[in-house]
């Protein structure tokens, strides 16, 4: 878009690259003087009310740029799909302006998941310019790699895929910032595991696999020290927090029992982890967990971890926290001593 003319009547702008979809908004504001510019929620207007904004003309004789956001909702929870975003009727409204839209007005809609097959989407195909900025449920790690390019340095792999165990897969802009800071320090050097480690603070200050490196030590005291450590930093109560835990390390136990299976089959680490679908810092990582257990050891931690869930859903009185701690320290203990 490095001309006035390239400019299309209408942008569709969406997608879980919030980063990305925030950039193409900005470089589209760039092209207008700001004072040709109204910024407006589909939660509060509605398309009748869009459609009068273009066809308004601007008092000062400049293109307009009218960006609409919020046309599918907001989330009001991070796994939940968007609400309270425009009705059909308000859809229709818009679709009926992009068969003949204001000549000097750009209209930029903006959503969450607006599907392409949606009949607003297909409107603005119609005019040649869906922007669709997705990140694949598995592809944090390749994003976060290209995001380090696109800052001039070159990280490795592991140190991509720890920086995502560290923030996590959800808070792209958290991770955005992370590679910023990151790519800033570096000066166009490459960075590695090391760096990372260095210069990234992890989420509530655990990094994820830090209780499984105490369990797969069978350092207990460690382990409880590190739950009670997100106990107290979580923002969530301890009776909602101990069940995110025990899935995080019932999810774990159940990749050491296939990953020691494969190992008995003399596949590698780094082969078996791939053969899961695995990430192969995530999954060497569990590979050499597994290899201080025995599959009978296993086997009665999977046991121990189901026989938690139900004690977290009702089947004991003690509290949830006091339930999880017992079954950390039954699977962490020394072969003999449960």
């Amino acid at each position: 878009m490095s001309e006035k003319s390239a400019l299309k009547p209408a942008y569709l702008i969406s997608g879980s690259d919030r980063p990305k979809v925030e950039q193409a908004i900005r470089r589209l504001r760039a092209r207008f003087v700001a004072e040709s510019v109204e910024i407006v929620s589909a939660l509060e207007v509605t398309g009748p009310d869009v459609v009068n904004l273009c066809n308004s003309g601007s008092l000062f004789g400049d293109a307009r740029l009218v960006v609409v956001t919020d046309i599918d909702g907001r989330k009001k929870e991070e796994h939940r799909p968007p609400t309270g975003g425009w009705k059909t009727a308000d859809v229709q409204a818009v679709v009926a302006y992009l068969a003949a839209p204001a000549p000097d007005t750009v209209l930029a809609l903006v959503g969450l998941e607006v599907k392409k097959d949606a009949a607003i989407a297909k409107a603005c195909a119609r005019i040649d310019k869906l922007l669709f900025y997705e990140v694949a449920k598995h592809g944090r790690v390749a994003w976060v790699a290209e995001r380090f390019r696109q800052e001039g340095v070159k990280a490795e792999t592991d140190a991509c895929a720890l920086l995502v165990q560290y923030i996590g897969e959800t808070d792209l802009h958290a991770l955005a910032n992370e590679i910023t800071k990151i790519a800033t320090w570096a000066q166009g050097e490459p960075i590695g595991v090391t760096e990372v480690e260095q210069l990234v603070t992890p989420v509530a200050g655990i990094a994820p696999f830090a209780l499984t490196d105490a369990w797969a030590e069978r350092r207990q005291g460690r382990l409880l020290d590190l739950c009670e450590t997100i106990f107290e930093r979580s923002d969530k109560s301890r009776r909602d927090t101990a069940p995110r835990l025990a899935a995080t390390l019932n999810g774990h136990v159940s990749r050491m029992r296939q990953l020691k299976r494969l190992a008995d089959d003399r596949v590698a680490a780094r082969d078996a982890a791939l053969a899961l679908g695995m990430h192969p810092f995530a999954g060497e990582k569990a590979y050499r967990h597994a290899e201080g257990f025995s599959h009978v050891e296993l086997a009665s931690a999977t046991v121990r971890f189901a026989e938690l869930d139900l004690a977290l859903k009702g089947g004991s009185r003690l509290a949830a926290d006091v339930e999880l701690q017992r079954a950390l320290i039954a699977v962490s203990a020394e072969p003999g001593q449960t």
